[in-house]
């Protein structure tokens, strides 16, 4: 899946010396008296003691801490300006489903793997991308497998339509307190665990949960971006530690998406993570 890492918005706090590694040089080691001395034609007999004063131990850089945030869906439209029929698309095309109740055609692509809304007026519709360019390709793709059926098909007017991206805070989130301090938050628990939240500018809709997930849903990828820097500052300061369950729990989901991406079937992994939880607490219990 496409992953777009970016920094927080926030500028780390440091300890007087910006972050930095002081790397103290023999000049600076050096009294201010004794710099430039004039030379005298004197023997050089006597010592002179230099008392150099204790330097404080320089921190390591800390890094900061990056958010990734994943692009789960693009939805895109387009139109190829002629008439389709949709019954012989249905029984001449492959990967294709006519659905007569709703007055469309839905056909699918392997790679990349995209599903297409085709009504018969001409106008098409393209979920599934992972990014705006394999949106683009797709929608290309299904011009032209409708080209090769004998439409006389012309790509216009596309256009992406909708954004979803998703991102995992390092933190747990206090929604109930952020909800009463921000009067654009919306949150009513018995209707839906998260709270919504609508940016003007940039145009997004946000949902973000008390676990730290916020989901954006915004006209383009960028916009997805420019939403979550605007609201990382305003979500620390409602932020809450992870509890030591919470955090296994979520490397646990972790792993289990991890071995998605490698080909290994996400069930195992987690029965796997749950058989080593069970051992854990049997050691507990029985002391072993």
């Amino acid at each position: 899946m496409a992953t777009a890492i970016q920094k927080n918005g926030i500028k780390p706090l440091t300890n007087g010396n910006n972050g930095l590694v002081l790397h103290n040089s023999y000049n600076n080691m050096i009294p201010t008296q004794y710099e430039n001395p004039e030379i005298k034609d004197e023997p050089i007999d006597q010592e002179v003691e230099v008392k150099l004063e204790p330097q404080p131990e320089a921190r390591p850089e800390e890094c900061e801490p990056e958010i990734d945030i994943v692009i789960n869906n693009v939805v895109c439209s387009f139109s190829v300006r002629c008439h389709l029929n949709l019954r012989e698309i249905a029984l001449n095309g492959t990967n294709v489903e006519y659905r007569k109740e709703n007055g469309m055609i839905t056909m699918k692509l392997r790679r990349p793997y995209t599903t297409a809304s085709i009504w018969s007026s001409g106008k098409i519709t393209c979920t599934g991308a992972t990014s705006e360019d394999a949106a683009k390709q797709a929608a290309r793709k299904f011009a032209r497998c409708l080209q090769k059926l004998g439409f006389n098909v012309k790509f216009n007017n596309y256009r992406v339509v909708n954004v979803l991206g998703t991102c995992s805070m390092p933190f747990n989130i206090r929604i109930n307190s952020f909800s009463q301090q921000h009067r654009e938050a919306d949150y009513e628990p018995e209707l839906h665990p998260g709270v919504t939240y609508k940016i003007q500018n940039p145009k997004a809709t946000l949902k973000i949960f008390s676990t730290g997930s916020v989901t954006v849903t915004a006209p383009s990828v960028a916009d997805v971006q420019a939403a979550i820097e605007y609201i990382f500052p305003l979500i620390y300061e409602f932020r809450k530690e992870r509890s030591k369950e919470e955090t296994e729990a979520l490397d646990k989901k972790k792993r289990a998406k991890e071995s998605l991406h490698s080909g290994v079937d996400p069930t195992l992994a987690v029965a796997e993570c749950e058989e080593e939880e069970e051992m854990e607490t049997d050691r507990e219990n029985w002391g072993d």
